[in-house]
């Protein structure tokens, strides 16, 4: 009997002392409670006022703040306790490695290879969507014909749905600038479309299909009766294949 008065007391005593904290959602929303479970996926809350658990996904989760946090947030201008908590997690960095087959409308056929890396804000609002520029090295092998670009794009990646494992869709669009004296650069366009996994709410995984085009002019010599000419032909460059994606 006293053994189990001992163990009543004690599981009071750890419900009173248990604080509570408010979760921060990224739509802005506050719940106030008690987190009971939490791992790298979700957090589970029981409600300070009613008692009821609610589950949210840890990506949806800005910030958790203890009471004197919360207050202390409170007691700020709205304005500037908003853009503390939305800003502080915006940058970031994507990573894309990509490989397949390239064309040479009309003329050959060959392999391609290239890596992009580009910075932006991984959140747009509430979303997780992906807007920024970057710089990127993109190789075309089409047969005795080498070509090397250097694309300066900018690029959107949005997801179809806000859940864990969403399909991605993406565009690119910029300027291609040649790596060699023997051909000229130009535009520079590209599409995505794939599946996302969010990690955490600032890492994730994509493993897309692309398609990409490219423009490029090479100096062409032709001669008639001994006199040479020039000229510059135009060549369209389209890329398909597997692009590897990571958000950091």
């Amino acid at each position: 009997m006293r053994k189990s008065l001992y163990i009543f007391v004690f599981f009071c005593l750890c419900a009173f002392c248990a604080h509570a904290e408010t979760i921060v959602l990224r739509t802005g929303a506050r719940v106030k409670g008690t987190i009971v479970f939490q791992n790298e996926e979700v957090v589970i809350v029981r409600e300070a006022e009613s008692g009821a658990r609610f589950q949210y996904p840890r990506a949806d989760i800005e910030v958790v703040l203890s009471d004197e946090e919360a207050g202390d947030s409170a007691s700020q201008e709205p304005g500037n306790a908003v853009e503390e908590i939305t800003t502080s997690k915006k940058a970031s960095i994507l990573l894309e490695l990509s490989g397949g087959a390239a064309v040479n409308l009309g003329t050959a056929t060959g392999g391609a290879a290239g890596v992009d890396l580009l910075v932006g804000s991984h959140h747009i609002g509430d979303k997780h969507v992906f807007v920024g520029g970057g710089l990127g090295y993109h190789g075309l092998f089409l047969g005795a014909e080498k070509y090397n670009f250097l694309p300066i794009q900018v690029a959107v990646r949005m997801p179809f749905m806000e859940t864990k494992h969403a399909p991605v869709f993406g565009f690119s669009a910029g300027y291609g600038v040649a790596l060699s004296k023997n051909y000229l650069g130009g535009i520079y366009a590209g599409m995505d479309l794939g599946y996302r996994c969010q990690i955490n709410p600032k890492t994730a995984l994509a493993l897309v299909a692309y398609a990409q085009f490219q423009q490029a002019k090479i100096t062409t010599t032709t001669v008639i009766e001994e006199d040479s000419f020039e000229s510059k032909t135009g060549r369209n460059l389209v890329t398909s294949g597997i692009k590897l994606c990571l958000y950091f």
